[in-house]
């Protein structure tokens, strides 16, 4: 099951927060169809947020076609966003492991990773359309 977690210095609003964990747990196979996400007072007891932010991710994830609700027994994945060639990732994840441990060995926080990460991934995305 999926644990959900939030990032209040994100900009992103936590309802959309949650249905981008879902999506990345549903593309990388972390979920699958069939699965049940967490109540929503799992959620809100974890969290710490308003049961109407819950509910309303769950309802983006059913609008999209991701979850469905089953009235009185929970919400579950119904569908999958599995990259057939995730098991292909492998070697780019090993490598991506190792320039993550790089950039710690060189003092680089987590912020400062994801904020270089994001940067060089824009700037190669940029490039590439030019």
């Amino acid at each position: 099951m999926i644990e959900f977690h939030l990032d209040g210095g994100s900009g992103v609003s936590p309802y959309l927060q949650l249905v981008q964990q879902v999506r990345h747990a549903l593309r990388l196979g972390l979920l699958r169809e069939g699965d049940q996400l967490p109540t929503v007072k799992e959620v809100v007891a974890r969290l710490a947020i308003n049961p109407n932010t819950v509910l309303k991710a769950y309802r983006e994830l059913e609008h999209k076609g991701l979850a469905a609700a089953r009235p009185g027994v929970g919400t579950f994945v119904t569908t999958t966003l599995t990259d057939a060639s995730l098991a292909a990732h492998g070697p780019l994840r090993q490598d991506l492991r190792r320039w993550l441990a790089k950039a710690r060995r060189a003092g680089l926080d987590e912020e400062s990773i994801e904020a270089l990460f994001m940067a060089t991934f824009r700037t190669t995305s940029q490039e590439e359309i030019a």
